[in-house]
């Protein structure tokens, strides 16, 4: 973890950072949230704030313009080798791995990101929402199973934290 000017990172006692990812300026990690290894948040232009629960996993990417805050809401997955770049991202939605979300774009709580999506500038999609493709698009609404399936993933996330920072702690 890592300050930019005088801004620091805020890291919930209970969340987790992995050796080898960056935390970087004005950022705030919630309760159990969790940032894996190789993954990089850089709070330097605007603050990026992670809910409660929230993962995000290895490889990802979290920026933001001026502008253009980067927020993650609670009990979300962030999937490998994502890129988060100045947009919202309502509670308890998984982001697909290598799925980009840029600028101004606002994803509604519950919703699934598919895999390799890229959600344009300034794009909103409403709760619930599947959504596809390049450019991305909303395809249908996310199901109750597949609803049901997202805290329990990030419940994952949150059981997997603590055996990685055991592990390590061990270590040391």
């Amino acid at each position: 973890m890592l300050p930019n000017g005088d801004a620091f990172p805020q890291v919930a006692q209970s969340a987790w950072v992995a050796p080898g990812a960056y935390v970087i300026g004005d950022v705030r990690l919630g309760e159990e949230s969790s940032v894996w290894y190789g993954a990089v948040l850089r709070g330097d232009t605007e603050p990026i704030h992670i809910g409660a629960r929230t993962n995000v996993q290895d490889g990802c990417v979290l920026h933001a313009d001026p502008g253009y805050p980067a927020i993650v809401g609670e009990g979300c997955v962030v999937g490998h080798n994502a890129v988060v770049h100045g947009c919202e991202i309502e509670d308890d939605c998984l982001v697909g791995m290598g799925a980009t979300i840029l600028n101004g774009a606002k994803i509604g709580g519950g919703s699934i990101v598919a895999a390799g999506a890229v959600v344009p500038e300034g794009r909103e999609f409403p709760p619930r929402s599947l959504i596809v493709g390049l450019p991305a698009k909303r395809v249908g609404d996310v199901s109750d199973e597949q609803a049901a399936n997202i805290p329990s993933g990030a419940s994952e996330y949150v059981e997997r934290a603590a055996a990685h920072r055991e592990s390590l702690a061990k270590r040391t």
